[in-house]
């Protein structure tokens, strides 16, 4: 009995502590967001699947981190340099490499014909163009506003200039665009570095298009996020507001964890009510009516949420916003020509850039429909650089345009011709960067 009582007063403090333990551990759960408790729950899910023994703050502990996370070792995580405005991209297996292997896909005829199916078709009136190539690194850009911060970097590898977003709850990054057209489009780049399976189930970048421009929530927008997160699929959110009401939130099932590691071309078509949006060559959403009908879209805003600003960087460029996207086949049908400065090159190059495939697909169907047509084309450049380069850079990308045509679409080179214009033949003024983007064009003449 004796001993009984000496056991009893032993375990008494051991329980009190295991007590203690658990009603700390649910003031802790109670404590938690509701977004919190619902990655916790997903995480103690996958971990009694794998582990059944595993511990609940330890799996609490794990929420970013893969299932496996413990049996790897720790992948070092993606450094900026020591200049903070320059990024480093390359990977640990890549260290040797001076080009990162998203520019040597991008540079090879197989992307391409990735891209052969690719329905997206850009506006054929620029309405805002920055590569940033007027502001100076370390600076945030000066046709654009924000609430938050950010800064232009470099980025190893990669050509023009990047803007680093930052988190934030209310933060927005908007060009100065207003009064946007029923139809327009807008692209832009996109590259994540630093992310990893401890990348927050909560990181998004968002795409908005609202009734304003300015950091006000809009009573009218429709809303297009995508997640960076690697340990679970999280896939594509779509949200709007019409008249201060939430009409769709949907989160689409999608795996692009892969996709977003490297990087990446964002494509956005509006067209009226009609919102779709592509990630590299693949359409992700297509909704009817996302946005609302007769009310006036003014703005475009980029906002950022869940990255940890510690390690991981977000970085947006080459954007471009047009009037347009409409249908060129029944244009070059009914005119007999078009001109489009959709078709995309590298700088200073005629490799063509994979999302310019759409358009050269549209091109395609028209020769497919009227077997006896044959097509001129021509290339235009801006004012940039030497004159006589220019003719020959032109001369270049029509030329890769046919070899597209041929090489992808198997049609007959006998039916295309080729010429270049260089920069004689300027339709914007090359002194400010919206005209350069209309003067760098392709033109399809029907003979």
């Amino acid at each position: 009995m004796k001993k009984h009582s000496i056991l009893l007063k032993q375990l008494l403090p051991i329980i009190g502590f295991l007590f203690f333990c658990q009603t700390g551990e649910a003031q802790f759960l109670k404590k938690l967001g509701k977004a919190a408790e619902r990655a916790a729950e997903r995480t103690v899910e996958r971990r009694v699947e794998q582990e059944t023994s595993e511990k609940t703050d330890q799996a609490l502990d794990s929420i970013f981190e893969s299932g496996e996370g413990k049996k790897n070792k720790k992948q070092p995580i993606p450094k900026e340099s020591e200049n903070p405005t320059q990024v480093d991209t390359n990977s640990e297996n890549d260290q040797n490499n001076s080009t990162s292997s998203v520019e040597k896909k991008e540079n090879t005829p197989q992307t391409i014909k990735v891209y052969s199916k690719f329905d997206f078709v850009p506006g054929d009136t620029p309405i805002f163009v920055d590569d940033f190539s007027d502001d100076f690194i370390g600076d945030f850009p000066a046709r654009w506003n924000t609430n938050g911060s950010g800064e232009l970097v470099t980025v190893d590898g990669q050509p023009n200039k990047w803007l680093k977003i930052l988190p934030g709850y209310n933060s927005a990054y908007i060009p100065d665009v207003t009064n946007l057209p029923e139809e327009f489009t807008f692209e832009f780049d996109v590259i994540a570095t630093g992310i990893d399976n401890k990348t927050s189930s909560q990181s998004y970048i968002g795409i908005v298009v609202s009734d304003n421009n300015t950091f006000k929530k809009g009573a009218n927008f429709g809303m297009v996020e995508y997640s960076f997160c690697q340990f679970i699929a999280r896939g594509v959110v779509v949200e709007n507001n019409i008249d201060s009401k939430r009409i769709i939130r949907n989160d689409v099932n999608a795996d692009i964890r892969n996709i977003v590691k490297e990087k990446h071309h964002i494509s956005v078509a509006v067209n009226k009510e009609r919102f779709r949006l592509w990630i590299n060559e693949n359409k992700f959403i297509d909704v009817p009516r996302l946005l609302p009908s007769n009310k006036q879209m003014q703005g475009i805003k980029f906002k950022l949420r869940g990255t940890d600003t510690e390690k991981e960087s977000i970085l947006i460029g080459n954007i471009k916003i047009a009037k347009g996207g409409v249908d060129l086949r029944r244009k070059l049908l009914s005119d007999g020509k078009i001109s489009t400065n959709g078709i995309l090159f590298d700088s200073g190059s005629a490799n063509i850039q994979p999302q310019s495939m759409g358009i050269i697909r549209q091109i395609y169907q028209v020769l497919q429909q009227d077997s006896s047509l044959k097509l001129k084309i021509i290339g235009h450049t801006d004012s940039d650089g030497d004159n006589g380069k220019n003719m020959q850079l032109s001369e270049k990308r029509a030329e890769a345009v046919k070899n597209a045509l041929v090489s992808v679409y198997n049609v007959s080179s006998e039916r295309l011709s080729t010429d270049g214009k260089g920069e004689t033949e300027p339709v914007g003024d090359n002194s400010s960067t919206d005209g350069k983007a209309q003067n760098r064009r392709v033109e399809f003449i029907k003979l």
